[in-house]
């Protein structure tokens, strides 16, 4: 008995983006039922950790995907949470939500929070780099606990009001643009280079 099979339908394989093709085998043969976007791993893993009241201010412009971005630069990102106010408004921890970070929301003291999944990811071995997106001063001991345990660690800011402080704590700094939410690698802190 001879069976037919139909041929495999092509697959459009985009640059940088690694597809991978699910099969199933029968005795009839090899059969494609789909296909998955495979992430590639670019080595270093990352943590972000976003002061939302501070970074995420419409006056600035600042957009998720574009520290998403930056930062794939230097690792995968792993670990993604914003942390909020109780005074956030829904369309924006909704937005959060919607672009995969976890939205933390505090009836307190953001920094506090902060502070404390900062120190959860200094001491998660599953984490490479930590980043945290903020213009405060008051996170420096933060980045150099977090240097001490062994971590890399990236400041993102924007001006006006970024801490001199923390750019010159941290191994990378990040400088966005407000208003266009592009930013660029000013300084490798640790290597000393501009």
């Amino acid at each position: 008995m001879h069976q037919c099979v139909s041929p495999v339908p092509a697959v459009t394989v985009m640059p940088s983006v690694k597809w991978e093709r699910i099969v199933d085998i029968t005795r009839g043969g090899i059969r494609s039922i789909g296909v998955m976007r495979r992430k590639t791993s670019r080595g270093k893993r990352v943590a972000l950790l976003i002061d939302g009241p501070n970074i995420l201010r419409k006056e600035l412009g600042i957009k998720l995907e574009d520290l998403q971005e930056v930062l794939s630069e230097i690792g995968d990102v792993r670990v993604a949470k914003v942390i909020l106010n109780q005074y956030a408004p829904q369309g924006l921890i909704e937005a959060v939500s919607n672009q995969g970070f976890e939205p933390i929301i505090v009836s307190g003291e953001t920094g506090v929070k902060l502070a404390v999944e900062a120190m959860k990811e200094i001491y998660n071995p599953n984490i490479d780099v930590l980043a945290i997106a903020t213009r405060n001063a008051e996170f420096l001991p933060v980045i150099l606990k977090a240097k001490e345990k062994g971590k890399e660690t990236v400041v993102i800011g924007v001006e006006p009001g970024f801490s001199v402080a923390l750019k010159h704590a941290a191994d990378y700094t990040i400088v966005l643009e407000g208003g266009s939410g592009e930013g660029e690698v000013l300084q490798d802190t640790e290597k000393g280079e501009a």
